[in-house]
């Protein structure tokens, strides 16, 4: 099995091809073809390489498919005995990417 991990927005994902991962909002459009070139690690049958810090000559070509939301996340404050009680959220954004190669020159 092939499969790479990659670093993305200061996090680091595991990327097989064809599947989809989630990362953090990217400025490109949907369908738009996009490279990721910091391969920490990749991973071809019995072959591993590790990259000091990245794996040179490695590339991810993806295509984004959607931009979606994450889980609502609830911030509560509260202090007792002053009736302050603040109750907000929010939801991330992110880019959905479908894999299409990990490649190694």
């Amino acid at each position: 099995m092939k499969y790479a991990i990659l670093e993305c927005g200061g996090k680091q994902y595991k990327a097989v091809e064809g599947t989809t991962i989630d990362v953090d909002r990217l400025t490109a459009e949907t369908g738009q073809e996009v490279n990721l070139d910091s391969v920490l690690l990749f991973v071809d049958g019995d072959t591993v390489k590790v990259g000091t810090p990245s794996v040179k000559g490695a590339r991810i070509k993806a295509t984004v498919e959607d931009e979606v939301k994450g889980p609502k996340l609830v911030v509560f404050k509260y202090r007792p005995k002053k009736r302050i009680r603040v109750k907000t959220g929010h939801r991330e954004k992110y880019t959905r990417l479908m894999i299409k190669s990990i490649e190694m020159e």
